[in-house]
């Protein structure tokens, strides 16, 4: 099996810094596991790693899309999946960073296709509906059918959805009702840092006042002027989507910050939970996150 080494885990935990530290040590390269640093010019509110901060080590999945490009996690997939299997071919370690979820499972397991063979004319003929009347009238369909397994896909993730309805169609029953079988893809080493709650969120508030002290809102202005809807995608991620709010409602900066910093804790409590299904993570403390020990515990598997 070949291995990979992923540093995941809750937003404003020092995953970026420990994730270079490591690709350094290992001679390898960084693939982003993050839904909104593949956007352009979503720079502040996403606290996108500055050419500094990647210290000369490359990284992949970071400003690869328009912001007013709707992105899956299919598409993700498609894309990393290609860069990890290049570096274990070189006979390096990629190393995944991120804290979406969902976009790590991508790459860890085969996800979403269930266990029932593929029908071509069933796919076909929500790809044809779905050229005509779009990927929201397909959603609809899939929450009608199966709520369950809508509410844990996209609008945007059109595969998934339409392999959703094509189980349905095919089995009879729910894709929610079929289990998958997690197999790994690859051999990995996935750790995480474990800060106390109050700790964590001294440094999310840390976070969030650097955001708007360099300049959050003239970002979200400067994307509004040229023609980035509110409504895109990428203008959903925490911090755009309530200074966006803020602006059209008269909010001060002051009450826009404390939207901001509430609404990124609840996103880390929902990583935290996420996070603790993962087959093997390793929780680390604070002081025991450095390359040092995640490249023993790498040695030692």
């Amino acid at each position: 099996m070949k291995r990979i080494l992923v540093i995941c885990g809750a937003t404003a935990t020092g995953k970026t810094s420990l994730a270079v530290d490591c690709a350094k040590a290992l001679d390898s390269e960084v693939i982003s596991a993050d839904s909104q640093l593949v956007y352009r010019g979503l720079n502040i509110g996403t606290a996108k790693p500055t050419i500094a901060e990647m210290q000369g080590v490359r990284h992949h999945l970071i400003d690869i899309v328009s912001a007013e490009t709707n992105f899956s996690v299919s598409d993700y997939e498609e894309r990393a999946l290609p860069i990890i299997e290049r570096l274990l071919n070189e006979d390096k370690t990629p190393v995944v960073c991120g804290g979406t979820g969902f976009y790590i499972n991508s790459l860890l397991y085969n996800l979403g296709y269930g266990n029932v063979k593929a029908d071509a004319s069933v796919r076909a003929r929500y790809e044809a509906m779905l050229e005509e009347r779009g990927k929201g009238y397909v959603y609809e369909i899939l929450k009608q059918v199966d709520p369950e397994s809508a509410e844990k896909l996209h609008v945007n993730d059109v595969k998934r959805v339409i392999r959703a309805l094509e189980i349905f169609e095919v089995s009879g029953k729910k894709k929610s009702e079929q289990k998958d079988e997690l197999k790994p893809r690859f051999d990995y080493l996935a750790v995480a840092i474990d800060y106390p709650r109050e700790a964590l969120y001294k440094r999310i508030d840390c976070r969030v006042d650097v955001m708007f002290n360099s300049g959050l809102i003239e970002e979200v202005k400067r994307l509004k002027s040229v023609g980035i809807d509110e409504n895109c995608q990428s203008m959903q991620a925490i911090g755009y989507k309530e200074v966006l709010e803020g602006l059209k409602n008269g909010f001060n900066e002051s009450t826009m910050r404390d939207i901001i910093k509430k609404n990124t804790r609840h996103y880390a409590k929902r990583q935290y939970t996420f996070f603790k299904k993962l087959k093997g993570i390793i929780w680390l403390k604070p002081e025991e996150a450095t390359a040092r020990n995640v490249l023993r515990l790498l040695d030692e598997r």
